[in-house]
């Protein structure tokens, strides 16, 4: 599994990359995280919008519609996001998800 962060404007801040993973997961990682940021939402509304109906949704540049993307908010602003690729898409979302709730503990 890969995780990464990226500040408020998609520049990369932090990357763990776990033993055996998958060195293509790298910029999957980063590109959700970038995807999270720059829409202010969790990629996985762009993988929920592709399952609802429309293929226009691929067409938008920087829009990966992929789970494991989310932003990272702190008194109610966007500071970053974190991505995460490597393992099914819901273990990279749930990751994502954990990672940023942690960040209002």
């Amino acid at each position: 599994m890969v995780i990464v962060v990226v500040d408020d404007g998609g520049n990369l801040v932090y990357l763990q990359r776990l033993d055996e993973t998958q060195i293509g997961s790298i910029k999957i990682a980063i590109e959700k995280a970038r995807s999270a940021i720059t829409f202010k939402r969790p990629t996985k509304a762009f993988e929920d919008a592709l399952v609802g109906g429309p293929m226009a949704i691929l067409g938008i540049t920087g829009a990966f519609p992929s789970e494991g993307g989310h932003p990272l908010v702190m008194h109610g602003k966007f500071i970053g996001a974190i991505g995460v690729s490597g393992g099914t898409a819901q273990e990279d979302g749930q990751a994502a998800r954990a990672g940023a709730a942690a960040l209002t503990k």
